[in-house]
């Protein structure tokens, strides 16, 4: 997370330009998401950049962020919870942050503004349905949250209506209405969260119309993206962020290459990664290994579907595969690494490591985690020798990182 300055000065040009830009949301203040709203863009890179040399720049140089052409409404994933006021109208939008208070949103700047639309068509089709929003105190009634994703590239629109219930009241004539008003949405599910958590979505997911899933196209190839897989909200930056990653790792498209590339893509979702990896380089033996079984199921489908046969995915905890593989004598030429916000874990670190690769590529969505991890890299003899920011949220404080690591006692030869 970056830390903000107490005080961001700024000309009255900056300050125009963030309003015309947009301008400050209403509710960001209650909202908490946008914490950069209503500043100028050029400001809020600028911030970024300081920051991360503040906090990176002692391991090599942190390069120019790498910033985005619209700043707004990029957000493929969108996610209102609901609840009602002291005078029982609905409400839908998010907590109200430090609190379980529900924030009313008309309209956020980085959401995008179709799956906003679908939010609000639900919303006022709740009167007429007799559907009951869920209220936490009380543990009554049926629906909790409503999660829209969007296939940029493909248009595909996938609704996941979560319930207290398995059990929707006239379903059928609910989906009607609501392919009515949108026919473009492509799949609706019913998920159902039944346990008292902070989690949006429940362990149960029943498909009620379209094939339970949606495309997108990034980097060349086609993912299929269910409910509960991870896929990087921002798109247009996403691709900005793995081209980066690939050129670190120096898999450039169109490159030949000699021999086989043995490749590590750790905590690899549904193989986004990866596919752009054994895509871009044909030459490339491409394992992933990721926790979440349905993510890999996925992963493995977007394989199939792309062509691709010169990668596998794993069920497993990345640490322990690597440990496992390390104990094997196994060994990696490129490793790529994407962890969680957390970070990644010593042994983890310590098992890529004695894979001895020649290039350790991480891609990091937590800067104080990522500080932390490169400190052990360094006591293990790896140093970072490339740093580059790519802003993927734009508006809010959060950014991500790739970095490149390179073992300073090898004598290994680059591939």
């Amino acid at each position: 997370m970056i830390k903000r300055e107490k005080k961001i000065p700024g000309s009255v040009k900056e300050k125009s330009e963030g309003i015309k830009a947009g301008g400050p949301c209403a509710v960001s203040k209650k909202c908490g998401g946008c914490q950069f709203s209503g500043m100028a863009y050029k400001k809020q890179l600028s911030l970024k950049q300081k920051q991360m040399e503040e906090l990176l720049g002692d391991f090599a140089p942190v390069e120019p962020v790498l910033g985005m052409k619209d700043p707004f409404y990029y957000r493929n994933k969108v996610h209102h919870v609901f609840g009602r006021d002291k005078k029982g109208n609905v409400l839908a939008g998010c907590y109200e942050a430090g609190s379980h208070r529900v924030v009313d949103i008309g309209e956020c700047l980085i959401e995008d503004r179709k799956s906003q639309e679908i939010i609000r068509s639900i919303k006022g089709m709740l009167r007429s349905f007799k559907i009951r929003i869920y209220d936490e105190d009380t543990g009554y009634g049926l629906l909790r949250h409503v999660l829209v994703r969007r296939g940029f590239s493909t248009g595909e629109i996938m609704v996941v209506l979560v319930l207290s219930s398995p059990i929707l009241p006239g379903k059928n004539n609910f989906v009607k209405a609501l392919l009515k008003e949108h026919p473009e949405i492509t799949t609706i599910i019913l998920n159902v969260n039944d346990e008292d958590t902070s989690m949006v979505l429940g362990k149960v997911s029943k498909t009620i119309y379209g094939p339970g899933f949606i495309r997108d196209t990034l980097c060349g190839c086609s993912f299929r993206i269910s409910p509960q897989s991870f896929y990087q909200v921002n798109p247009i930056q996403t691709e900005v962020l793995y081209e980066t990653a690939l050129q670190f790792a120096g898999l450039i498209p169109d490159q030949n290459k000699s021999g086989t590339i043995r490749v590590i893509d750790a905590y690899c979702g549904i193989g986004t990664i990866g596919l752009a990896a054994a895509k871009a380089a044909p030459a490339c033996s491409v394992t992933g290994i990721e926790l979440n079984p349905d993510a890999v199921r996925d992963a493995r489908l977007n394989a199939k579907e792309n062509g691709i046969r010169n990668a596998r995915f794993i069920v497993g905890d990345a640490g322990r595969y690597m440990e496992e593989l390390a104990d094997a004598g196994e060994r990696a030429d490129i490793i790529f690494m994407d962890p969680p916000r957390s970070g990644s874990t010593e042994q983890f670190i310590d098992a890529a490591c004695r894979m001895d690769p020649s290039r350790i590529v991480y891609i990091s969505c937590g800067p104080e985690s990522l500080k932390r991890d490169l400190k052990y890299f360094q006591k293990k003899g790896w140093k970072a020798v490339r740093i580059r920011p790519a802003d993927l949220f734009p508006l809010t404080e959060h950014i991500e990182t790739v970095c490149l690591l390179s073992n300073t006692q090898s004598k290994k030869k680059e591939f």
